[in-house]
């Protein structure tokens, strides 16, 4: 029986990549200095919760077949440097899941916004056909107990990354995976903390298109300007194809994909961003073996993957959505999305600045104009979290400048927050939340139903 520990088990990747291993039959321990929901439930269902929240070194022993080393460790952590006195094998968790995908045929969807959301697309319409499959991807989906799988299927689907490895790996996630299918699905600087000239961050993305293999395949939308760049680009004995948004059209809040026979689809997903999202996705799966007519016949079924456009309540005359938009650019195609869904009703969009970047003084400016597709644009942001990331305190003056809104609202607490939107008039008004956080523990539930009765 194979033993890996996992150091920082908590994280969005390592708790699922953990579990996957478990159900497969590995012995696996961890540690980690904080554990949220769901992680924590979810590992402690499986028995590998920690007993004890913080790092051990004596959990180290030379036995380990490997440690799996999460970005959340940082590089002085005691478990870390016992297991590299002792020499055993670190690998970060992209560079796991290449040891164990070696002999599949590999597909990375990458990106700045839209990698979630098109890999889950394929996995649903893979599942829909009966494929045999592993994956990594950034949410939970609908029909899928876990966000990681690894058997002996032939083809993994990975959602690439272009954070960093691990602590002592500043490579991107996604250079580890050597895809044979790579999909870039736009490029919007982002991780400023780790990227701070643009360039450089753009520059990943090359990188990932550079190492495909002769007959790989390079998907890309032609719409984004960065995108097309890196696209149209000269690369080795490779096959590219652009792609754009699917044609659609919208009637009473629902959207109907144009197919080829001139006939009309209904599906549960909206907006351009989508749109061009499920385009990606037909190409991707047309390289593995799925036909168009296949995966029209699946995608109709697919609700989204959670937070990502996630429906948290509604009745005939107000619609509550949550997305886990944070980027400029995801932030404005989401507005967008849900006021073209809805064009007749009045928007309140609310943007919760969570991230590093976001919060970062530098930044802000990406941010100007990205709210103006709402009728009313709200920014709320906790001094509690900029104290926490050991960040400059930020103004409400300074916020209000730097998203070029004259009507932007501002809060600081949520409560506050809170009692604005219940002051508002929902009849005929829909709402947006969107962040990367909860708005400090904000009841989207309670609200949900205050706002909606």
């Amino acid at each position: 029986m194979k033993k890996v520990h996992f150091i920082a088990i908590g994280g969005a990747a390592m708790h699922n990549l953990a579990i996957d291993l478990h159900n497969n039959g590995y012995l696996v321990t961890g540690s980690d200095d904080e554990i949220y929901e769901p992680s924590r439930s979810l590992l402690a269902a499986c028995g590998l919760l920690p007993a004890e929240i913080g790092w051990f070194p004596e959990k180290i022993s030379e036995d380990l077949d490997c440690v799996i080393l999460g970005m959340h460790a940082r590089v002085d952590n005691p478990e870390l440097l016992k297991a590299q006195e002792l020499g055993v094998k670190i690998y970060s968790y992209p560079e796991f899941i290449y040891q164990n995908s070696q002999n599949k045929q590999r597909v990375v969807i990458a990106g700045s916004h839209g990698k979630t959301t098109i890999t889950s697309m394929v996995l649903h319409v893979l599942k829909f056909h009966n494929r045999k499959f592993d994956y990594l991807v950034g949410a939970r989906i609908e029909g899928f107990e876990t966000m990681a799988k690894l058997s002996d299927a032939p083809v993994i689907v990975i959602e690439g990354d272009e954070y960093l490895s691990s602590p002592i790996d500043r490579r991107p996630k996604f250079l580890h995976y050597h895809p044979h299918v790579a999909l870039i699905s736009g490029i919007a600087w982002d991780h400023i903390n780790v990227y701070p000239q643009f360039e450089e961050y753009v520059h990943q993305f090359e990188l990932l298109a550079q190492d495909l293999p002769k007959s790989g395949s390079l998907i890309y939308d032609e719409t984004d300007s960065l995108v097309n760049t890196v696209g149209q680009k000269e690369y080795a004995d490779i096959q590219k194809y652009a792609y754009k948004a699917h044609p659609a059209v919208v009637r009473n809040g629902k959207t109907f994909l144009l197919l080829p026979d001139k006939k009309e689809l209904a599906i549960e997903v909206f907006g351009e961003h989508n749109l061009k999202n499920l385009n990606g996705a037909r190409l991707i799966l047309s390289q593995i073996g799925i036909e168009d007519e296949q995966f029209y016949e699946a995608i109709a079924s697919f609700k989204g993957a959670a937070k990502r456009l996630e429906l948290v309540g509604q009745n005939d005359e107000t619609v509550f959505y949550r997305d886990f938009a944070h980027a400029p650019s995801k932030v404005e195609a989401t507005t967008k999305a849900l006021k073209g869904q809805f064009p007749n009703r009045h928007l309140v969009a609310c943007l919760e600045l969570h991230t590093f970047s976001s919060l970062n003084k530098n930044f802000l400016k990406e941010y100007a104009h990205k709210l103006d597709g709402a009728d009313t644009a709200v920014v709320y942001f906790s001094p509690k979290t900029l104290e926490h990331k050991k960040m400059p305190a930020l103004s409400v003056e300074e916020v209000k400048a730097n998203f070029a809104n004259s009507n932007l609202e501002v809060f600081t607490d949520n409560q506050s927050l809170k009692t604005f939107l219940l002051s508002k008039r929902w009849r005929g008004s829909n709402l947006l939340m969107m962040s990367s956080g909860t708005f400090d523990g904000l009841d989207f539930k309670e609200l949900s139903s205050q706002i909606l009765s």
